[in-house]
């Protein structure tokens, strides 16, 4: 599988890679919006604006390490991408790639 670093320097020790979406498939997408907390990262980024990826701003009742776990697996999934920007780590839904490769999943997912 082919790894896309997005807007991140791919010499940078940070960058988190995403997979390259003709390589994704539908049931692991599926797969990751299964989770409810999940579905709501998504909902809330579906406006295309990147968000930071602090607790206090999900406000989910969850553990950090907890969110963490839904933040990567969005990503592995192909759903995200994490832009670092110094020490502060925002996601974005890959909106547009994932409309392109699975027209119409994300408004049906969303209920637009």
């Amino acid at each position: 599988m082919s790894e896309d670093v997005g807007a991140a320097d791919p010499s940078d020790p940070v960058a988190y890679p995403v997979p390259d979406l003709a390589d994704v498939e539908l049931v692991d997408v599926l797969r990751a919006l299964a989770d409810p907390i999940r579905l709501e990262v998504v909902r809330r980024l579906a406006d295309g604006e990147p968000r930071p990826k602090t607790v206090q701003l999900w406000d989910f009742d969850v553990q950090k390490s907890t969110l963490s776990h839904h933040f990567k697996t969005l990503r592995e999934a192909g759903l995200t991408r994490t832009i670092v920007n110094g020490r502060q780590h925002d996601i974005l839904l890959r909106r547009a790639e994932l409309d392109e490769r699975f027209p119409g999943l994300i408004e049906s997912v969303l209920g637009d």
